[in-house]
């Protein structure tokens, strides 16, 4: 019974953090959009829903205290939302690194797109990307945003491994 509890406890710490984390991380974006007047581009929203179903996931098992197989479904599901993010990271990466003449031209902006056209066809639009997703206006260290973006959704991938092995460790 102690020990059962023991791991309950461990189980929600690891989901609190891993909660915390795209919150923070959507936290610093919307400081950057509404303090530092950094807007997003459609590709950047994208990634912003990635989190936040990474932390809805992680909310879920922070609440139920998963453990067993419960934290090995709620580990694979935050592990492929974090791998959904990094393919939409890596994307936004391929898009800033491609020489000046092969940048696709701005479109739409995603609000319109949304409004007025179907779903399949906005996000076909996305992920051709546009001028305005090619633009660097954000470094540190060196890397852009969606460089960062896509570390930290590939260590969040790794963070939901090591949370579904310690489950079949704690049987």
């Amino acid at each position: 019974m102690i020990t059962k509890m023991v791991r309950q406890m461990k189980s929600r710490l690891w989901y609190l953090l891993l909660f915390l984390w795209p919150v923070g991380l959507v936290s610093y974006a919307l400081y950057m959009q509404h303090v530092e007047f950094l807007d997003p581009c459609p590709l950047c929203i994208l990634q912003r829903v990635a989190y936040l179903a990474a932390a809805a996931l992680a909310l879920v098992g922070l609440i139920q205290g998963a453990t067993g197989t419960w934290q090995r479904v709620w580990a694979s599901l935050y592990g492929l939302s974090a791998g959904i993010g990094a393919g939409i990271a890596a994307w936004h990466v391929r898009l800033q690194h491609l020489p000046p003449d092969k940048v696709p031209d701005c479109g739409p902006g995603l609000d319109y797109m949304l409004e007025n056209l179907p779903l399949w066809h906005v996000m076909k639009e996305v992920f051709q990307g546009s001028g305005e997703c090619a633009d660097i206006v954000w470094t540190f260290l060196g890397l852009s945003m969606p460089t960062w973006s896509l570390l930290m959704f590939v260590a969040m991938m790794l963070s939901s491994i090591v949370l579904f092995v310690r489950a079949d460790s704690a049987r």
